[in-house]
């Protein structure tokens, strides 16, 4: 079963690898919210695709959900003792990351295909796709004035009151060839439980991607990243409350409304069932929390079977 799943964070990563190991090697395609990349220090960070590219390569650090296990920050103490604010913690292996893809970047190799590269480099089955080649980043707006992502998310700690998102570059974006290609041969699509604000909502605003995913004729199938009222992971919940959407699987709901045949939510929020279907969609209740590899490989298993159930 030929799949593409939509993702970025760790929520997004964690389904990304339960559903590397259901399927067969290659049968799995992961567009990657790339709105998120920002330059350091010269060097150009994708942090979305370097969460994929590290969980499927089974190097990811495990106790925090990103970045390298076993790392070292030597490098990052030498920016520091030259008198830099080294906010954005960038360890010693994942440095080389960064090097070989701005490296590339600067010769003209596009984004898809450095991905490609890197991610193979490193074992990885499965395809991992940028929902763009070109540069999107976004933009928070907040009391305390405008705000790069990663500024608001790890400098300042997502302590800001979001009012708004907005996609810089999203015009002028393109979907690759490539995703255009996975989502042709796709039995079914599966909107990981990533923040749907800033993680799926990038993917889904690339020019072209809603009438890719409108004429997907298979099933396509959302899982929540709100558990009991509560993100799972990040600031979900939050920006949802501040750009007034509901708090729940329900409001998410409401947001892939028109574009997902299911939605897969969590036991502890299965009185919500009755009012997500009233929207349209199959509902699907079971553990959706993620505690270890065997949690991820069961959600994704599950979550097949009911894609499969869809497209019967």
């Amino acid at each position: 079963m030929k799949v593409v799943a939509l993702a970025g964070g760790v929520g997004g990563a964690k389904l990304a690898a339960g559903l590397q190991s259901a399927l067969l090697p290659g049968d799995l395609s992961v567009v990657v919210n790339t709105a998120d990349d920002f330059d350091l220090w010269g060097l150009r960070v994708c942090p979305d695709l370097d969460t994929v590219m590290y969980t499927l390569a089974g190097v990811v650090n495990k106790e925090t959900g990103w970045g390298v296990a076993d790392e070292s920050f030597t490098a990052l103490n030498m920016i520091s003792a030259y008198g830099e604010d080294a906010w954005f913690k960038l360890g010693d292996r994942d440095l080389a990351t960064h090097i070989l893809r701005t490296e590339r970047l600067r010769k003209d190799v596009s984004l898809t295909e450095t991905t490609a590269g890197l991610a193979g480099a490193l074992g990885v089955q499965s395809s991992i796709l940028p929902m763009c080649d070109e540069p999107v980043s976004t933009i928070i707006k907040t009391p305390e004035g405008v705000l790069e992502f990663q500024e608001y998310f790890v400098r300042r700690g997502q302590r800001d009151k979001v009012l708004s998102v907005k996609l810089r570059g999203i015009e002028g974006a393109r979907v690759p060839s490539e995703v255009q290609e996975a989502i042709s041969h796709a039995e079914a699509v599966v909107f990981c439980p990533s923040n749907p604000i800033v993680s799926i909502g990038p993917v889904l605003a690339v020019p072209g991607m809603g009438e890719l995913l409108a004429n997907f004729s298979a099933p396509k199938v959302a899982v929540s990243p709100i558990v009991g009222g509560r993100a799972l992971k990040g600031p979900a919940d939050k920006m949802l409350r501040s750009l007034n959407h509901e708090v729940s699987a329900t409001g998410v709901a409401r947001m892939y409304e028109g574009v997902v045949d299911g939605f897969v939510i969590d036991r502890f929020d299965e009185e919500e069932e009755a009012g997500i279907s009233a929207l349209g969609m199959h509902v699907f209740a079971t553990d959706a929390v993620m505690h270890d590899e065997a949690d991820r490989e069961r959600l994704a298993r599950e979550v097949l079977l009911f894609c499969s159930g869809l497209g019967a």
